[in-house]
């Protein structure tokens, strides 16, 4: 892993670590950190899962404003995550039949889901304006990070 990822997760431990701030605010730290320092993470959130009603629930984020609040499990790419468990790297939008426009500028998108004791509670996702953004390296780098993080609902 190269060495912002390296810089960026220690600077994400002390940021969890932040024991005087709710979880929330800690989140949306981590959601600003990512969206300041990385130049083609364009929109960086959370979402997370309900399973009874089978919908995602945006949770912090940090980029422009989106009409997304809710994605039922199964619609989108966040959606799809909910139901497969999976990370989804998506190198152009536009070849996905089922993804869900948040704006027009958006090119690749790279979901992550986040597990607290083998259950998928919400998953961090990640926009860019660029065509074929994220690498394998960016997967690694944000999966380590989504298990620091599960560390804040155990």
């Amino acid at each position: 892993m190269n060495d912002l990822y390296q810089a960026l997760l220690i600077e994400a431990k002390k940021i969890l670590g932040l024991s005087d701030l709710r979880v929330e605010e800690r989140l949306k730290k981590i959601c600003v950190l990512l969206h300041e320092q990385i130049s083609y993470y364009d929109w960086v959130g959370f979402y997370f899962a309900f399973h009874d009603k089978q919908e995602l629930y945006l949770g912090p984020y940090s980029g422009p404003e989106t009409d997304h609040t809710v994605i039922p499990f199964g619609k989108g790419i966040c959606g799809q995550v909910a139901v497969s468990n999976e990370t989804f790297l998506v190198e152009d939008v536009t070849a996905q039949d089922n993804y869900i426009a948040c704006s027009i500028t958006v090119k690749s998108e790279i979901v992550v889901p986040l597990f607290v004791n083998g259950v998928n509670i919400g998953q961090i996702d990640i926009d860019s304006n660029q065509i074929n953004a994220f690498t394998p390296e960016d997967q690694l780098f944000l999966e380590e990070l989504n298990s620091y993080i599960s560390c804040l609902y155990v």
